[in-house]
């Protein structure tokens, strides 16, 4: 996303437009934006045209607040950052083991997952899942992993099934290889 838009979803997110609408006129919005009111006004139309803001129009200020969009593109901004500043080779998380749907085995047992586990990461996978949820303090590290270049695991049709791509992100329980593995259709949040 171009740095612009960033920067003005960042300002209007200080001024408290994630949690609620702002009451902010064009010309004030410019002088925060360090920019014309003429220009702060067009930059207003090109959020709302790319849906990263919402705008309610009153008689003389505007009330804008970020959509769900305009806060994920700030926290991929923010993810970023944390990149560059926070982490180092390796991100340590902690959590719950919970239960999961007992789907786990069936899925890692399919040959086509199998198969690109074994040749993609290196070892051949537990036939079965270990379901854990991300304590709260390191949910904001499952998101910058999350955010990382993974390792593709592609899907895949059998049996009149489809079966979809998932990202794998070489990982350690200790010192035994294992894998994060983040399903594109997933019933978790915060459980990895």
């Amino acid at each position: 996303m171009d740095e612009k838009y960033t920067f003005a979803l960042r300002k209007i997110a200080l001024l408290g437009g994630i949690d609620d609408y702002i009451a902010v006129s064009s010309r004030e919005l410019g002088d925060i934006l360090e920019m014309s009111q003429q220009s702060a006004s067009k930059r207003i139309l090109e959020l709302l045209e790319l849906g990263l803001i919402v705008r309610d129009l009153g008689a003389r200020k505007q009330r804008i607040k970020l959509t769900a969009t305009g806060v994920d593109e700030l926290k991929k901004e923010y993810n970023e950052h944390r990149r560059i500043f926070e982490l180092t080779d390796h991100i340590t998380l902690h959590g719950t083991v919970k239960d999961g749907m007992g789907e786990g085995q069936y899925y890692i047992d399919q040959e086509g997952y199998k198969v690109q586990f074994e040749k993609k990461l290196g070892f051949k996978p537990y036939p079965g899942t270990l379901n854990i949820s991300v304590d709260k303090e390191d949910v904001g590290k499952l998101d910058v992993i999350k955010s990382t270049a993974g390792i593709p695991i592609e899907g895949f049709n059998y049996g009149g099934r489809t079966f979809g791509d998932v990202i794998a992100y070489k990982s350690k329980i200790k010192t035994i290889d294992c894998a994060i593995v983040v399903p594109a259709r997933s019933h978790y949040v915060e459980i990895i």
